[in-house]
């Protein structure tokens, strides 16, 4: 028997996948703070609930974003004491954080609208058009920061969502705004305000869904298990497996462990350097598996394990 670990280099920028983002993070949530207090403005200036839903949701923004940077600086922190693996884990729950946020924010955004729309308020068509059009502008400044990091990491991906949701509602405001400069229909701009919440609902739910697998440990979903299986099965030397746990401690960082057993014959010839060199290599060229555990053991010793590993 025998147990052997494969460790995958550093997630990018020497901690966790958001680590690496920190700066854009850092940006996004300056730019979210001077949006708050131009929305609000507006929102107070011209009476318009769908500039105020959006400034409710850039306030949401704001507070995800310094969440999130929160996260990272713990979940970057070394481990230590009974806490093996660190903090990484904080990020995950910041972007279920972020999630509540969201949801809160839209269920408010919609009973507003519904008692607006039994009494719709006069709203100013063209300051709200401006007003809409500088928060569309600066939350695209802030998509385009958080693009790349939003595909490494959940952490960054909560924020990327906010933003990506006030950008649209940004946009909504806009077109009910030139609605009413139009026509004079001002129940464009409650119809506005739930679009955004109805844009809200589904990302959120989504991340949430993530986020939540990721506490339950379940396989990342570019990680096939079954194809993992095969793989190892494949190996020179290599008769069985159990065991086989796949799950991520906080994105970028994937985690594999599992028992194989190899013929007695290769065992005794020494084979076990070779059997997790082999091990690791392939694993390692053809899944994306941060840190690897093999324990190598000979056929009939599982009968021997203590049961809960089973």
């Amino acid at each position: 028997m025998g147990a052997g670990h494969h460790h995958g280099g550093p997630p990018t920028g020497g901690g966790t996948a958001s680590n690496a983002h920190r700066g854009r993070l850092l940006t996004a949530l300056v730019i979210a703070l001077v949006l708050l207090v131009v929305q609000i403005v507006g929102a107070w200036f011209t009476g318009s609930l769908a500039l105020l839903a959006d400034a409710g949701h850039v306030a949401t923004d704001a507070t995800g974003i310094a969440v999130a940077l929160t996260a990272i600086h713990f979940a970057n922190r070394p481990a230590a004491g009974r806490r093996t693996f660190g903090l990484a884990r904080v990020e995950i729950l910041a972007a279920l954080f972020n999630c509540l946020l969201l949801l809160g924010v839209g269920g408010y955004i919609l009973v507003e609208a519904v008692e607006r729309l039994r009494e719709p308020a006069e709203v100013p068509g063209v300051p709200t058009v401006l007003v809409g059009l500088l928060g569309l502008a600066l939350n695209l400044v802030s998509l385009a920061l958080l693009m790349r990091g939003q595909k490494e990491s959940l952490n960054v991906r909560g924020a990327f969502l906010e933003v990506l949701a006030d950008a649209l509602g940004s946009l909504a405001v806009v077109a009910a705004a030139l609605v009413i400069v139009v026509t004079g229909w001002t129940r464009a701009d409650v119809i506005a305000s739930l679009v955004i919440a109805l844009m809200i609902v589904p990302r959120t739910v989504k991340l949430a869904r993530e986020a939540l697998d990721v506490l339950l440990e379940a396989a990342p979903k570019d990680v096939d298990v079954d194809e993992v299986r095969r793989h190892i099965l494949d190996v020179d030397g290599v008769e069985g497996l159990h065991d086989l746990h796949v799950w991520t401690i906080t994105s970028g960082l994937p985690v594999l462990s599992v028992h194989v057993v190899v013929d007695d014959d290769v065992l005794d010839a020494g084979g076990h350097d070779r059997v997790l060199r082999a091990l690791r290599d392939c694993l390692g060229d053809h899944f994306d598996v941060e840190h690897c555990t093999f324990q190598l053991e000979p056929h009939g010793h599982a009968e021997h394990e203590a049961r809960v590993c089973h």
